[in-house]
């Protein structure tokens, strides 16, 4: 059985398209992923479908109704025996990650709760946590109009890592972050390198030599020493949680701007440099 995605918003028609395209769609014509997405609006009471009201204790914004959020999720959850994770996207929740898509694949179903305006009244996550897992997760140091694209980027992340959607399955472990849940993956930690194909010559460009050579080994330290090199670049802050590094890695690190990584150093006393970027 595959996994089972619910999601809820006041947009429906927001989700249409993406769902159907690509890797994901076809994962959805397999089977392997079923979507069902819910309109907010059918659990409002009112002749107008309302489904926010102006905050306590004042201030700009509205403020996303716990009545029919509550309804809504009561009578989604309860459905096919209740069994589910909630995840709420919010700029205030925890960091989504390439760990947290490799534990939401593996998940029977998850329940996407997409708010909008101000957020969602704080006591339908405290009402909910007590009946099942709930993580309130952030996709990047900003805000969105609503939880719509963040759910998608979610959706995309973990759909990928699902048996059967990549066409090469060693594909997720070279991807930048790849090996989750592999401590030993070859890009764990890491940022993804260049990559190239043909034509060899492009512009007066030529693709690396070491990429022609056939020689594995040598083409995989090659790939490890632009992912050091492109990490250390444009995300600096990746560097400390580093580890196992071997004389090579240390090397490059240094020669990238991290000399205590030459005195073996993979956690401490590295100086901040490049381009710090949230995501």
């Amino acid at each position: 059985m595959g996994l089972r995605i619910d999601i809820v918003t006041i947009f429906p028609g927001y989700f249409g398209s993406p769902l159907g395209v690509s890797l994901i769609g076809k994962a959805a014509g397999r089977g392997d992923i079923e979507f069902r997405v819910h309109d907010l609006r059918r659990w409002a009471t009112d002749v107008h479908h309302t489904v926010d009201d102006v905050p306590f204790g004042g201030g700009p914004g509205m403020v996303m109704k716990p009545d029919v959020w509550g309804d809504a999720l009561d009578e989604i959850i309860s459905a096919d025996g209740g069994a589910a994770r909630l995840v709420v996207p919010t700029p205030s929740g925890v960091p989504f990650s390439q760990d947290m898509a490799a534990g939401y694949a593996a998940e029977p179903r998850l329940v996407f709760a997409c708010g909008r305006y101000e957020g969602i009244d704080g006591r339908v996550v405290e009402t909910m946590r007590a009946r099942m897992p709930v993580d309130e997760v952030s996709i990047g140091d900003y805000v969105l109009a609503g939880g719509e694209a963040a759910a998608l980027v979610m959706i995309e992340a973990v759909g990928r890592l699902l048996p059967g959607v990549l066409g090469n399955a060693s594909s997720a472990g070279d991807d930048s972050f790849g090996g989750a849940g592999d401590p030993a993956g070859p890009m764990r930690g890491l940022l993804e390198g260049p990559v190239y194909t043909r034509p060899r010559a492009w512009r007066q460009r030529q693709v690396p030599e070491v990429l022609l050579s056939g020689n594995h080994a040598a083409i995989a330290r090659w790939r490890r020493d632009m992912a050091l090199r492109r990490t250390a670049a444009h995300r600096p802050d990746l560097i400390s949680a580093l580890r196992d590094l071997d004389r090579r890695d240390r090397e490059v690190l240094a020669e990238a701007g991290y000399p205590a990584a030459a005195k073996g150093s993979a956690a401490a006393g590295f100086p901040v440099g490049g381009e710090d970027m949230a995501h």
